[in-house]
């Protein structure tokens, strides 16, 4: 296992398909809203109630009970609601 430092989050930002993250570390990480079920039938509005917590390590939704931690997004893991996306 490889020990990493997981940087902080400067913004979160999403279009119809896909889940985006900037880091502090100049990364950008985008991933499919396929991934995230609750995120991906969410409203508009509901996508953009979102904070970051954690010291920036996390993104949460209240609205929509989700959190996403930016290590799962570096290590590629969808959420394990997923159901229709095939590896």
């Amino acid at each position: 296992m490889v020990d990493i430092d997981i940087p902080e989050t400067c913004s979160v930002s999403m279009s119809d398909d896909t889940l985006t993250v900037e880091l502090k570390d100049g990364r950008t990480l985008s991933v499919p809203l396929s991934w995230y079920p609750r995120l991906l039938h969410a409203t508009s509005q509901e996508r953009n109630n979102r904070r970051l917590i954690d010291g920036g390590k996390k993104v949460h939704w209240k609205n929509i009970d989700e959190d996403i931690s930016i290590s799962c997004l570096i290590a590629g893991k969808p959420s394990q609601e997923k159901t229709d996306f095939i590896q």
